[in-house]
């Protein structure tokens, strides 16, 4: 079974992206800040990352960036979550290693839909 960390520090933003990923078929796991996010990589590499931008003491450039540098970091596909809209942002986390980019509020159709063009479906 393909695993999904979802990193976002809104609890209901990760039960709704939790209960939409386990339909789709992922074991989920949640964390929420960046250094948890973190953590959990370097016990368990997920298969796919939802990634917020927003974070409480790392912001999810920063855990791009650690995770890109880490052993085994570019693995995962990256999904980055945000309610930044601008093209220079998006083009920013994308530039940074981000596979795909995904506007809030989502939906489970949004949610499949970018999983599966940045190859985790």
């Amino acid at each position: 079974m393909k695993t999904c960390l979802v990193v976002d520090n809104n609890r209901v933003i990760r039960k709704v992206a939790r209960r939409i990923l386990e339909d789709l078929g992922f074991e989920v796991a949640e964390a929420g800040d960046g250094m948890e996010a973190l953590a959990w990589c370097t016990a368990v590499m997920p298969d796919a990352i939802l990634l917020d931008w927003n974070l409480p003491a790392m912001d999810g450039l920063e855990v791009l960036r650690r995770l890109r540098a880490m052993r085994g970091g570019h693995a995962p596909k990256v999904v980055f979550c945000s309610g930044h809209t601008t093209l220079d942002r998006i083009a920013e986390a994308l530039d940074l290693g981000a596979d795909e980019y995904l506007m809030k509020p989502f939906d489970g159709d949004i949610i499949a839909g970018k999983l599966a063009l940045a190859g985790a479906l």
